[in-house]
Formats: structure tokens, C-alpha cells, sequence
């Protein structure tokens, strides 16, 4: 099944970037991207996806969405904090590593979270442990406390992650 997914997803993919209005399908090019789809699954198939189906579920990309203003929002403010922190002529930071507590299971969600977490400037994920903690290097540590700390970094991240990845 995630051969069968993958196969697909790549060959329309390819379509999609390969298609000329004044040629439309060329059979050469239907050919050249069979085979590479062919390909791509075989080698990277059972890589893929941990559940395929999950994909053509449509309630997910409704929260990818809704989960892209909300990652710019808070981007975005942490940009300023940076820059806010960077021009201060004292340079209030605190810098320091905690441990947060995340919700999160299936290894897609994980790896979106801590990119998340490290595209966000101001806080780096440094480590991820197999019972759910995530060490994050924080430029400006406002609790060591693993419930405060996972609230203030990870909570307006999770809640919309989760409903796409699990």
C-alpha cells in the first residue's frame, strides 16, 4: 500500500511539473515519469508514510491550513523578540536548554514539531527521546519547569499538529 501511494503521488507530481501547455502529455514524458515513480517507490516505499491512508484524508489538509497563519503568527513575534533582544543595549538573554513534554506519537507529527520548534527563532530542538521529552536550546529561558516550559514552546504547536498527524 505505501508503494502503491508513493507510486502515485510521485507520477502526479512529476505531471504537474513537467506538463507544457502547447505540447500537453507527450508520450515520452508519461514514460520517463512512470518510470520514475516507478522508481522512487520501490526504493523509498517502505520509508514513506507509517499509515498511507491517513493521506487521503481531507480533515488534515483543512488543519495544514489552518496550521500555516498560526506557525507565521508566532514566527513572526518570535522574530521580533529575537531582534528586540539582539538591538537591546544590555542584551537581556537567558540562554539555556529545557525539557518539554510532548503529546505527539507518530514519528511525521514529531518531526514536524521539532522543525517547528527550530524554524521559530530563538529556540533550537536540540534532542528528542523515545517517552516524548524534547530538549529545546531556548535563548531566553522563562521556566525550567517541564509543564511551563512545554506551555510557553510547544502547546500552540501541538494542539493543531496533533489533528494532522494522528
Amino acid at each position: 500500500m505505501r508503494k502503491m501511494v508513493l507510486f502515485i503521488i510521485s507520477f502526479i507530481t512529476w505531471m504537474l511539473l513537467t506538463y507544457q501547455r502547447e505540447t500537453c502529455l507527450e508520450l515520452q514524458g508519461v514514460v520517463v515519469g512512470l518510470f520514475a515513480a516507478l522508481l522512487t517507490a520501490l526504493i523509498f516505499g517502505e520509508t514513506f508514510a507509517e499509515e498511507p491512508r491517513k493521506l487521503f484524508d481531507i480533515r488534515r489538509y483543512f488543519w495544514f491550513l489552518v496550521y500555516l497563519p498560526v506557525f507565521f503568527y508566532w514566527c513572526l513575534l518570535a522574530n521580533f523578540d529575537v531582534v528586540y533582544r539582539v538591538f537591546h543595549p544590555s542584551m537581556p538573554i537567558n540562554p539555556g536548554i529545557v525539557k518539554v513534554k510532548t503529546s505527539i506519537k507518530s514519528k511525521s507529527g514529531l518531526a514536524a514539531l521539532c522543525n517547528s520548534i527550530t524554524l521559530t527563532p530563538g529556540t533550537l530542538t536540540v534532542d528528542l527521546t523515545d517517552d516524548g521529552y524534547i530538549y529545546i536550546h531556548w535563548i531566553n529561558v522563562e521556566s525550567q519547569d517541564i509543564e511551563e516550559a512545554s506551555r510557553i514552546i510547544i502547546r500552540k504547536f501541538e494542539k493543531i499538529l496533533t489533528r494532522i498527524f494522528e
